[in-house]
């Protein structure tokens, strides 16, 4: 069966006994996958990979760095921001690693063929990038969509008590009017 070449791939023939930096670069479009175009992702996808090797064990850390472009879940104003993401898997390329895995189910500890020439991370990339999406978007550039953001809480806590904001002001008015 013809397998197709890896996007994000780091080959095993080089990891000796040392830590090994890998520095790839790809764009969205070319996962080819739909729910990576649809999350806004916009520029260059950039990821480092870092690679431990340790007997016959390989320790990677995935970090991810891109930018992606959003709508303020309030005021719908255009926001870009730079996600950042990290996750680590191990590797055993050892023979007996079938029965020395703790838990056949763990996603980050896996079973790697001793005569596999490189490790396909394409998978790990495109998760890594997912989960790094924020579930609620907000701009900071509108007084009402800091609501949600943790820079007006820090300053409402700062706030001397006898100054009130103008929420404050309209909150204490519907309380007068409904009581």
């Amino acid at each position: 069966m013809h397998k197709e070449h890896a996007l994000i791939a780091i080959p095993t023939t080089g990891l000796m006994q040392e830590t090994r930096d890998f520095e790839i670069t790809c764009t969205a479009g070319d996962f080819n996958d739909p729910e990576i175009e649809a999350a806004g992702f916009s520029g260059p996808i950039r990821v480092k990979v870092t690679a431990e090797r340790g007997g016959s064990e390989i320790a990677l850390l995935i970090e991810t760095v891109a930018g992606c472009d959003f709508a303020c879940d309030i005021c719908l104003a255009p926001i870009h921001r730079e996600l950042n993401g990290s996750y680590r898997v191990f590797f055993d390329c050892s023979d007996s690693g079938v029965q020395a895995t703790p838990d056949a189910d763990d996603d980050e500890y896996r079973i790697l063929d001793s005569n596999a020439t490189e490790i396909d991370l394409t998978e790990d990339v495109r998760e890594t990038l997912l989960l790094s999406v924020p579930m609620k978007v907000t701009c900071v550039g509108n007084p009402d969509c800091r609501l949600y953001s943790g820079a007006k809480e820090e300053l409402d806590i700062q706030e001397p008590e006898g100054s009130g904001s103008s929420w404050k002001d309209s909150l204490a008015k519907l309380k007068k009017k409904y009581r």
